[in-house]
């Protein structure tokens, strides 16, 4: 079987819609996919429908969460959709990215770049779906104001900007048990290579049951997070982090054998 573990729709920062993407990975002879939008699981009913049982579809999701001033990502794999501990989660997130969009907005105002925040909400798939800077990047192409989503970054709302706002985000620990919660399994995903030592340990004791070890990176990475792994006896998962942009390629170009992975389908009822 070819996996791919970890793509993102229109329901977070991805370009297409879920119904698009599930076309795309069977076009590119993918076996399995895993929906992981950033911060919700609404794209994961419409994937589900779409795929007509043609093609394996786990219901995801990618969390966000910070340690020590640096964002560290979450996956939730074989969750609920519509578990209360995601919605829970998600109420609390949506009402402080709102927050943050709107203060990040008025930043720019006073830079002289006049933008409504509905202009940015209009880069949702949904209004359940939280802010996130990408959906300010775009709006910012959109009325002219930069040239492409990276210069929009670089010049008005990375990280050093004036414009810059920073989210509050929980600790990894409290969203492994959200997870868990869920019914779902907790993966460490593309892990900082530099924080597995003293993190990892925290994490697994949380409840942590796999990282993301098979992904587009140099073979060196990859080997030193999959001994990491193996040697905290936590299973192995691998995707591309596909969001459907120009320099993402196509779906299906990268895969996971499900034979590296099989104890971690097994565990999801996949594989047999």
């Amino acid at each position: 079987m070819k996996v791919d573990l970890h793509m993102h729709t229109t329901f977070s920062d991805g370009t297409r819609p879920p119904e698009e993407v599930v076309e795309l990975a069977i076009a590119g002879d993918l076996d399995a996919i895993a929906i992981t939008d950033h911060d919700n699981t609404l794209g994961v009913t419409p994937a589900i429908r779409a795929a007509e049982g043609r093609i394996h579809v786990i219901p995801g999701v990618e969390l966000s969460t910070r340690w020590r001033g640096e964002s560290i990502h979450i996956l939730g794999y074989f969750v609920d959709p519509d578990a209360e501990s995601l919605n829970a989660h998600y109420r609390t997130l949506l009402e402080r990215r709102h927050d943050r969009m709107s203060r990040i907005v008025e930043g720019l105002a006073d830079q002289g770049v006049r933008l409504n925040l509905d202009h940015v909400g209009e880069q949702r798939a949904s209004a359940r779906v939280p802010y996130t800077r990408p959906h300010l990047a775009r709006a910012l192409v959109r009325e002219g104001y930069a040239e492409d989503v990276a210069n929009a970054f670089d010049r008005y709302i990375g990280a050093g900007c004036p414009a810059y706002v920073l989210v509050e985000s929980p600790t990894p620990e409290a969203v492994i048990r959200t997870i868990q919660d869920s019914g779902g399994l907790a993966v460490w995903a593309h892990p900082p290579l530099r924080h597995m030592g003293e993190l990892l340990p925290r994490m697994v004791a949380a409840g942590l049951r796999g990282v993301e070890v098979y992904r587009p990176w140099p073979r060196r990475v990859r080997q030193a997070v999959a001994a990491r792994t193996r040697r905290a006896g936590l299973f192995a998962t691998g995707g591309s982090d596909w969001h459907g942009r120009a320099d993402d390629g196509k779906l299906g170009e990268f895969f996971v054998d499900s034979r590296h992975i099989e104890d971690f389908l097994q565990a999801g009822g996949i594989l047999r």
